[in-house]
C-alpha cells in the first residue's frame, strides 16, 4: 500500500516537471503593434471604403492589388501597410 502511494507521488511529480518544462519551451510572443493614431484610422477607413468592392469591411488580396500607387504611398507615409511582410522566395 505504501509502495503504491510512493509510486503515485513520484509519477505525479515527474509528470508535473515534464509539463512545466514543456511550458517553458514556448516561443515568446511577438511584440504588439502600437495603437493606430486617429489620422491612421481615418486613412485606413477611407482606403477600405474606396477599394472594398464586396463591402465586407475588409480588403481581400484582389482588392489590395487594386490600390493605386498614390494611395499606397499615402498609406506608407502614414505608417500603414509599410510592406512588413516578406515575399516568398522564388522557387528555382
Amino acid at each position: 500500500m505504501v509502495r503504491a502511494l510512493i509510486l503515485a507521488v513520484c509519477l505525479s511529480s515527474g509528470l508535473a516537471l515534464a509539463a512545466n518544462a514543456a511550458d517553458n519551451e514556448k516561443k515568446p510572443e511577438a511584440p504588439k503593434r502600437p495603437p493606430l493614431t486617429e489620422e491612421q484610422k481615418a486613412l485606413r477607413k477611407e482606403i477600405t471604403e474606396k477599394y472594398d468592392k464586396d463591402k465586407d469591411g475588409k480588403l481581400s488580396a484582389e482588392e489590395r492589388k487594386a490600390i493605386s500607387e498614390e494611395d499606397k504611398a499615402r498609406m506608407q507615409k502614414a505608417g500603414l501597410g509599410g510592406g512588413q511582410r516578406r515575399k516568398p522566395a522564388d522557387p528555382k
